[in-house]
């Protein structure tokens, strides 16, 4: 599935309909969560600083979910993520993405897209 996300609202409405369509396929609720963790934090961190849209993707493959976020910024987060201190606001979102996730890879082609595995 392909969404278009301008918005909160939009980010909403996807994470709901991805997490309906894993719970069709039978896959665990840990899984479920995993996946709709990973996509909120990339899809928020995509609005908030790649121009307010970006477009997200999902799909089953085989023994993994892959998760697609694409934005207009020129951003690349580090390879390294790491967790920020505990009384900070933020800074841990990416350190959670890698946390859950077998691998995050980066493309610059039309601004980034971040591709996401996880695995089931």
């Amino acid at each position: 599935m392909i969404f278009e996300i301008d918005g909160y609202n939009a980010l909403r409405s996807a994470l709901h309909k991805m997490c309906l369509s894993l719970r069709e396929e039978r896959l665990s609720e840990g899984t479920v969560f995993n996946c709709k963790l990973v996509a909120d934090e990339l899809l928020s961190n995509a609005l908030q600083y790649g121009g307010g849209s970006a477009v997200f993707a999902f799909e089953r493959r085989g023994d993994s979910v892959r998760i697609v976020v694409k934005s207009a910024n020129d951003f690349q987060p580090p390879e390294e993520s790491a967790c920020s201190p505990v009384y900070e606001e933020r800074g841990r979102g990416l350190f959670l993405v890698d946390a859950v996730s077998e691998n995050r890879l980066y493309s610059k082609e039309e601004g980034i897209s971040v591709t996401v595995r996880i695995t089931l």
